[in-house]
């Protein structure tokens, strides 16, 4: 029996019945979904392989710039802000990137520098890996409180207030590392764990036999050693100087320390020593008062600290400026007079008035010790 689709033998097919199984409106569109799937894989290959030349093609910066990503901004908003800085040139390829790779919600809030001619792929990197620009706040040794905070209203990048002024003594200076936004608040106390976890460290390594009864003497002390001499190598002499006189029961007679109590940490005292401000009494007046101040006169630093903590041995009990920038060191009364006759003469070669100490310069100890 022949199949009854196949033709006749010796007859043509019927084109007529093959023309309608083509038409068929299931094999049209087949026929239109299957040629549109290869349009849009021949389509999104050729787009893909643009997207990716684009990622790692050089970008159009022309200069390295920083910019700022906000908190609340997302993958959208982000590639909006790039645009417009002029850091991508394709918000799309940015977009599609960040989805394609998931890294859409791994960006980071925050300041960021972008090099000349960054790729898309290298500014992607560098925000979800929050390589934020960091700044550095420095704070020198042996100012006040009072100057600390100043200091840190002026750093433009901080961000706050200050409410309270911290304890004098109660903050270490250093080289600190912040980002944008940083509030001064938090540097503040960072400062102080800083000066907890030093000053703790340094206070259990001390020389026992020092005439210090608790943590808080010790920084008293190297506030005003760190006062009285800007030269590192002389600070333990410093130290002895001050140890020594102490366990004579002898006053530290520390011009700082007078200086300090007519300005109370704010600010300098914009004019030399007098007579009359040596012997007026205040709180902190070492040539009034038979021991330490009740507070330190300003915040010093790890070196200062180290130094009092262990002093050098000497049996000095004087010290005067030497015109040098340092200090000439005496034993005894007499031989401290010769130094201070000598730093009088500099003061006359300088056309210094010699009735008036400079301001800052030792008492004791220097130029006008009365011991």
């Amino acid at each position: 029996m022949t199949d009854p689709i196949s033709p006749t033998p010796g007859k043509p097919p019927d084109l007529h019945k093959a023309s309608r199984r083509a038409n068929h409106p299931l094999v049209v569109a087949g026929s239109m979904v299957f040629t549109l799937l290869i349009v849009a894989i021949v389509l999104g290959g050729g787009a893909l392989w643009i997207g990716k030349e684009r990622f790692y093609a050089p970008g159009p910066l022309t200069a390295d710039k920083a910019v700022i990503v906000p908190n609340d901004y997302g993958v959208i908003d982000i590639a909006d802000l790039l645009l417009k800085q002029g850091v991508i040139d394709d918000k799309w390829v940015f977009v599609g990137a960040a989805v394609g790779t998931r890294a859409s919600g791994k960006l980071k809030a925050g300041e960021y520098a972008f090099a000349s001619g960054a790729s898309i792929q290298q500014v992607l990197d560098t925000i979800v890996s929050g390589r934020v620009i960091e700044y550095t706040v420095t704070i020198p040794e042996g100012l006040t409180s009072d100057q600390i905070v100043e200091r840190l209203l002026e750093i433009a990048e901080l961000s706050g207030n200050v409410r309270q002024v911290p304890r004098e003594g109660s903050l270490m200076p250093d080289t600190y590392k912040v980002t944008r936004g940083t509030s001064r608040e938090d540097v503040l106390r960072r400062m102080a764990r800083t000066q907890d976890a030093t000053l703790k460290e340094i206070w259990e390594k001390r020389d026992t036999s020092l005439p210090l009864k608790s943590p808080e003497e010790l920084v008293i002390l190297a506030s005003i050693v760190e006062k009285e001499t800007g030269v590192p190598e002389e600070r333990a002499e410093v130290a002895a100087v001050f140890i020594n006189r102490l366990n004579k029961k002898m006053r530290l007679q520390s011009d700082p320390t007078i200086i300090y109590g007519l300005v109370r940490g704010k600010g300098r005292l914009e004019r030399p020593l007098t007579r009359t401000d040596i012997t007026s009494p205040t709180a902190f007046n070492t040539y009034t008062i038979p021991a330490l101040p009740p507070a330190p006169i300003g915040n010093p630093g790890r070196a200062s600290l180290e130094a009092t903590a262990r002093p050098a041995k000497s049996d000095n009990l004087y010290f005067v400026a030497d015109g040098t920038g340092g200090h000439a060191f005496a034993a005894t009364l007499d031989q401290h007079n010769k130094n201070v006759a000598r730093w009088r003469q500099i003061e006359r070669e300088r056309k210094v008035d010699p009735s008036a100490q400079p301001a800052g310069t030792s008492g004791t100890t220097g130029a006008t010790a009365v011991d």
